[in-house]
């Protein structure tokens, strides 16, 4: 469900947002400090497939006029029985119930 509110998402699946906070730091330096990316932490009520379509997982936001880049964005699972699965920019994952879906998002190049 692509750019659904998280209350619609727990509202039309078995999910329960966890965590959904500003990811400090990420962003960055320059004379104006690049945007921090955001935190999801997505707990899986039942077994479901999740996909993920991102950006910048590897190569970072680029800064401009001397500014640095962002930080580069990561998504895992960190499954209920307490193993973490590194995840593609791109992919799809069967989740179980307990499982938890973590996405950074990127921070903002600076300038």
């Amino acid at each position: 469900m692509k750019d659904a509110t998280d209350p619609e998402r727990e509202q039309r699946f078995p999910v329960l947002l966890e965590k959904f906070a500003i990811r400090k730091g990420s962003g960055g330096t320059g004379r104006f400090r690049g945007g921090d990316g955001v935190i999801r932490r997505i707990r899986f009520l039942e077994p479901l497939s999740a996909g993920i379509l991102s950006n910048h997982r590897k190569v970072p936001p680029f800064g401009m006029a001397g500014g640095e880049p962002g930080r580069v964005g990561r998504n895992w699972v960190e499954r209920a029985d307490g193993r973490c699965e590194e995840l593609a920019s791109t992919e799809e994952v069967s989740m179980e119930a307990g499982d938890v879906l973590v996405i950074e998002t990127p921070g903002g190049g600076g300038w």
